[in-house]
């Protein structure tokens, strides 16, 4: 059963916000089925929850898996960032430490009792490695789409792309329909990627924490970073599944949506003993 998405009050940088999260196949007003794995959604850097559309639905039905997505704060129908918010180079360790910590234990949710399956696009999956090398014992097992774990050129040159009046006008009219503040969340997001102090930005040495398997995706024609990316994964977790999509820019999800479930399915149902 997936429930409509709802809001859920969290405390966090000295304030009470709202974030918006959604279950999927879960029982009205139930946290999941502890019978079933949990896979946590966690979405890129201008995303949300509405903006995964359906895949994380056709994900939880092909793997028999609950679901729950949340969106950050500032992003889809959580509360939105003041005006002005710049961020500071911790930005993604924040989220990961102290937002989905807290989002969790609000929605009732015990990694320590039930380990999680992480799902997170490109920020997404950033933080869900930080989280997961924060944690251990709290994750079941993590895939990572399109991962930033250092800052590289191409990235920084490709957001700085966006910067331009003839494509970040119509990316605002669009992003309008799933932020409550979309340009905040535009300014706030870019600004921290462009910034000199980020550039040297890495989670290298933390991912020799994760404790967990990793399935590290990416497609062959991602512009927002190279294969290197999960390639540092690899070296630095024991046991990662690499895949290198054909055909395939920054969003796995979405431009190879098919071979990205059948490549979850197997890999969730291989690592909880059953056969792939």
């Amino acid at each position: 059963m997936t429930q409509a998405p709802a809001l859920v009050d969290i405390p966090w940088d000295g304030q009470r916000i709202a974030l918006e999260y959604q279950w999927l196949g879960t029982e009205a007003g139930g946290a999941g089925d502890d019978s079933k794995p949990l896979i946590v959604f966690l979405h890129e850097g201008l995303g949300s929850l509405a903006m995964w559309k359906d895949f994380p639905q056709q994900l939880c039905a092909a793997a028999h898996c609950c679901g729950l997505v949340i969106s950050r704060p500032g992003y889809g129908q959580s509360t939105p960032l003041p005006a002005g918010t710049r961020w500071s180079c911790d930005f993604l360790e924040r989220q990961a430490l102290e937002v989905l910590p807290a989002a969790l234990a609000a929605l009732g949710v015990d990694a320590s009792v039930q380990p999680l399956w992480l799902l997170g696009h490109s920020d997404g999956a950033s933080i869900a490695l930080m989280y997961a090398a924060a944690f251990p014992a709290n994750v079941a097992g993590l895939v990572a789409l399109a991962p930033h774990c250092f800052v590289e050129d191409q990235t920084v040159a490709s957001i700085a792309a966006l910067q331009t009046p003839e494509v970040r006008s119509p990316l605002l009219a669009r992003l309008a329909r799933y932020h409550r503040a979309s340009e905040r969340v535009f300014d706030a997001w870019s600004s921290i990627w462009l910034a000199a102090a980020f550039r040297s930005w890495s989670i290298t040495d933390r991912m020799r924490r994760i404790g967990c398997p990793v399935l590290a995706v990416q497609g062959l024609d991602d512009e927002y970073g190279s294969l290197e990316q999960i390639r540092s994964i690899a070296r630095a977790v024991a046991g990662t599944r690499l895949l290198e999509l054909a055909a395939c820019g920054h969003s796995p999800h979405r431009d190879q949506p098919q071979a990205l479930v059948a490549a979850v399915c197997s890999w969730i149902n291989h690592k909880e003993g059953d056969t792939p």
